[in-house]
């Protein structure tokens, strides 16, 4: 990760000067700016980390440079400094957004110490923000295929180099990524994730690269995107292959210049990400189709890192059941619960075409029926049954309980839709061709039953 990068705003050089040694002895990146509107362009242009604002300069004061920062960047630790320090404008500053209130001239460790304190504040809060909550599970396994993604793991994380993430849905993707994060040089910095694949093809890019006020309806303030939140972190963008071919060319140009811009702005923002890519489509079929841009799967593709079905390592079962079984009874202040050998071989000898996730899955809801604290091959022989018996009797209970044509067809069609969503781990694109419907008419009905991956209303 790169080292924190301070911008340092005072019309006296002398000042400037001074603090500049200061920093970059204690191995900081140093900019400089000697007015307001400077420093505005500045902190547009190169994103720093942090902002030593004098309070009393020629022209446009510190505190108007404060508000004018704050509106654009809320999360930008700003310190002020004065030479003519009062109670009212500390307060004042403080109202506006400023971290802290130092007076002139400026102490050594006074400084080195707030500064670092900010920087460590603000890391915290991008972390809290930005990492979306999901399985904290780390990949289990034994086998020859885990243990060879575990060693590329390591051998390609403290690069800065992107990385593509091939497999069947539910392999793991996302835990191969944040494993890469966990063990880079910017593992301090955030993690951010994109589905590109759950959010609709109007809103995508306003959710990569944000927004500015008024830039469309409902717009109501300005709204930082992906890119700008994974500033020095990790971007993970999973089911890339789900990019228009718009978004895709605006995405190249954010990967190979470090510039983009907010939907509805004219200013050039920039930011510092390491990109990681994931998808379970043939994007080398996609690019012969022309629906995915040769040049953004060259730019993203730098490694390939390929994720194996859990039918490759079936023989890491029993530790993926005792690991989710263990998480899940701690997490809920539950009696641990085992399955038994019969249960593990009887396991062992399904297709779980849902790979890890389904798997995972399988043991939790089990683990909630359970009667005892151990669970038998008998226990879920009859979830393991063909799929087509359970919808049968799923439409014998809809025809028992619904008294109406219409509400037995709705009823129908919700079930149908939430079991084909779960099938392709809530991928739009890849569903609505399964089911053979527009992608904008399977939005339509999911919103109409208020289906989403998070639970149904």
């Amino acid at each position: 990760m790169s080292k924190a990068c301070i911008l340092i705003v005072d019309d006296e050089k002398s000042i400037r000067s001074s603090l500049k040694m200061i920093l970059e002895y204690d191995g900081y990146q140093v900019m400089e700016a000697p007015d307001g509107p400077s420093a505005i362009e500045t902190a547009r242009r190169k994103h720093p980390d942090l902002v030593l604002l004098d309070i009393k300069m020629r022209g446009m004061d510190g505190l108007q440079v404060l508000e004018s920062l704050h509106g654009s960047y809320p999360s930008l630790p700003v310190i002020i400094l004065s030479g003519h320090g009062s109670i009212s404008t500390a307060v004042q500053a403080t109202k506006l957004g400023a971290y802290d209130f130092l007076e002139k001239p400026p102490n050594r460790e006074r400084i080195l110490i707030t500064v670092k304190n900010a920087l460590q504040l603000e890391r915290l809060a991008a972390r809290q923000r930005t990492e979306a909550t999901g399985d904290p599970s780390e990949i289990i396994g034994n086998s020859k295929p885990v243990r060879e993604v575990l060693k590329l793991i390591a051998k390609i994380a403290p690069s800065n180099l992107s990385v593509l993430i091939r497999g069947e849905s539910g392999t793991g993707k996302e835990l191969a990524a944040r494993a890469i994060h966990r063990q880079s040089a910017r593992a301090s910095g955030p993690f951010v994730q994109v589905n590109c694949a759950a959010i609709p093809e109007d809103l995508i890019e306003n959710e990569l690269f944000g927004h500015e006020k008024g830039s469309y309806t409902g717009a109501g303030e300005r709204r930082m995107g992906k890119f700008e939140l994974a500033h020095q972190g990790t971007l993970f963008l999973d089911e890339i292959g789900d990019m228009t071919l718009k978004t895709q060319a605006k995405v190249l140009r954010a990967l190979q210049e470090g510039e983009f811009q907010r939907v509805g702005g004219s200013a050039v923002l920039y930011a510092d990400v390491r990109i990681i890519a994931a998808t379970n489509q043939d994007l080398e079929e996609m690019i012969g189709e022309g629906s995915f841009r040769e040049d953004l799967y060259f730019r993203i593709n730098v490694v390939p890192l390929r994720m194996p079905s859990l039918r490759e390592h079936i023989e890491d079962l029993p530790d993926l059941v005792s690991h989710f079984a263990d998480n899940f009874t701690r997490s809920n202040g539950m009696s641990p619960v085992t399955f038994t050998e019969d249960a593990l071989d009887l396991m062992k000898n399904q297709a779980w075409k849902g790979n890890v996730r389904d798997l995972k899955n399988f043991v939790e809801r089990h683990i909630i029926l359970s009667p005892g604290p151990e669970i038998t091959a008998s226990d879920i022989a009859a979830d393991l049954k063909n799929t087509l018996q359970v919808q049968s009797g799923d439409i014998r209970n809809m025809l028992a309980e619904t008294d109406s044509l219409q509400e037995f067809k709705e009823t129908a069609e919700k079930q149908f839709l939430i079991r084909k969503l779960e099938e392709n781990n809530w991928n739009i694109k890849v569903t609505a061709e399964a089911i053979g419907t527009p992608r904008s008419n399977l939005y339509k009905r999911m919103q109409y039953y208020g289906i989403s991956r998070d639970g149904t209303v």
